[in-house]
């Protein structure tokens, strides 16, 4: 019996060769035309986008082929192009949506299968249920249509995805570019062997702000990390390469640059959930706009009191852009973003875009004309004091459900000390605290390991709440 693909957090991934297959993803690729034809798609255009894994290019042509098969006309970038860049040309080309070929910060032994709809932002959950329908059992149930004869008969195009992304970013107000290439600043970006390589260079040249560039060549092995993730410790060399360049910054962006991480000018890692509440604050204060915001119940309550603090609404979802792009579009949201360090802005599409992240943060040091260190302490003066944050990721035996029950027989009275207030069971188990923090316990949708997340006002708790989460789980 055919491989059954689900489609999780963030599409289909698998291990390259063993279940990621040319014939599994011209099954999902099937489904996905399926879909777009059950949707009165038929005869548009559709953008197909990869990142530099091994064999995303051709991989993406092989998905160009089931589309054209199907009745469908592809736009097919014409290199490796990040996530938000692809994301963007749906809209520009006026496309039905988009398939990307990556699996973003996965281990290099991966690769995925993203889907996105008319607006540039990750298809609801209802419509992967659609699409996952729509995979045929073997891939006899597969049309395609010949790369060349598509090609010739005008129904595979390839183009340049980036220049109107470019153009975007500045036609259309998202960010002024020349006050951060005469501030002289010195930048220093990893761009984890991925998408992002060249992207600040190109955009911040012809100035005095010099950009240093590292793992800015093509390599899916991923040398000197773990995985194209912006997290420690995969960033460990690119924040020594910081204090060692005189940065006055660190910008990473993962494997297909739809996140992003910051370093201090220290060399110190500023977390996710830090990076997401400086940005809702540069937009509310420095730009002074106004706007919902969108937060999965993974990230941090400094969004709920910015929120307070400056009259918006603040929207939780679950975990992954599937939840947040969705309220994004129909609340006009100012920001949305989740705990992995994916955020989506309004004015462009409802996509992570580590790119437009990285861009901000530097115009916030420009404006204010501070570093990051300096820009936390004001978020914290705001806020009312510091927020911690770590997360543990682990493996697990057994399947989801037995591991589910143990959690629901073992819900704890306190965690790490602190009283347990309330159980909120939206996506996972999610345990708040006297003190308005929060633990999380819930099953990866990319990886097969569970995840332990908290965020405290206690620093000297986070490893006690962590350790009680495992326990609750089972674990330990």
């Amino acid at each position: 019996m055919a491989q059954k693909l689900k489609f999780g957090t963030d599409g289909w991934r698998g291990v390259i060769a063993e279940d990621y297959t040319f014939d599994n993803v011209r099954r999902a690729a099937q489904g996905f035309a399926s879909y777009m034809v059950s949707q009165g798609r038929t005869g548009q255009w559709v953008v197909v986008g990869h990142d530099m894994r091994f064999g995303s290019e051709n991989f993406a042509a092989a998905v160009a082929e089931v589309l054209a098969g199907n009745g469908l006309k592809v736009y097919l970038t014409d290199g490796a192009s990040p996530t938000p860049v692809i994301a963007y040309a749906v809209v520009d080309k006026k496309a039905a949506g988009a398939v990307n070929i990556t699996a973003s910060h996965n281990p290099p032994s991966d690769n995925g299968f993203k889907v996105r709809d008319s607006t540039g932002g990750a298809i609801d959950p209802e419509g992967l249920k659609q699409i996952e329908a729509g995979i045929p059992d073997d891939v006899s149930g597969v049309k395609r249509k010949d790369y060349k004869e598509a090609t010739a008969a005008g129904e595979i195009v390839k183009f340049d995805a980036a220049t109107p992304y470019i153009e975007h970013l500045t036609r259309d107000g998202l960010i002024d570019l020349q006050p951060i290439k005469d501030a002289g600043l010195t930048v220093m970006v990893d761009t984890m062997w991925g998408n992002g390589m060249g992207w600040f260079p190109r955009l911040l040249a012809g100035g005095k702000t010099k950009v240093i560039e590292i793992h800015n060549v093509r390599n899916p092995s991923f040398p000197e990390m773990k995985r194209p993730e912006p997290i420690q410790p995969n960033i460990d060399v690119g924040l020594k390469a910081t204090v060692d360049n005189k940065a006055d910054v660190l910008l990473i962006t993962d494997g297909d640059a739809d996140r992003c991480g910051i370093g201090d000018e220290n060399g110190e890692f500023i977390n996710q959930l830090r990076v997401f509440g400086l940005l809702a604050y540069y937009l509310l204060e420095i730009r002074g706009e106004r706007g919902d915001i969108v937060k999965t119940l993974s990230t941090t309550g400094m969004l709920n009191k910015l929120g307070e603090l400056y009259g918006v609404p603040v929207h939780e979802t679950g975990v992954g852009f599937k939840y947040v792009a969705p309220k994004m579009t129909e609340t006009n949201a100012l920001i949305g973003g989740e705990e992995s360090g994916g955020y989506a802005f309004r004015g462009n599409v409802p996509e992570r875009d580590g790119i437009l992240a990285g861009l901000y943060m530097l115009d916030f040091m420009v404006k204010t004309g501070k570093k990051p260190t300096e820009l936390l302490k004001d978020l914290f003066a705001k806020v009312g004091g510091e927020y911690y944050y770590d997360r543990i990721d682990s493996p697990f035996s057994g399947d989801h459900e037995t591991r589910k029950k143990i959690i629901r027989d073992n819900y704890p009275a306190t965690l790490g000390g602190l009283k347990v207030t309330e159980v909120i069971t939206v996506d996972g188990f999610q345990f708040k605290m006297e003190d308005g923090g929060w633990m999380l316990i819930r099953f990866s949708g990319t990886e097969p390991i569970l995840r332990v997340y908290t965020e405290t006002r206690h620093k000297d708790k986070v490893k006690a709440i962590l350790e009680d989460g495992l326990k609750v789980a089972g674990i330990k």
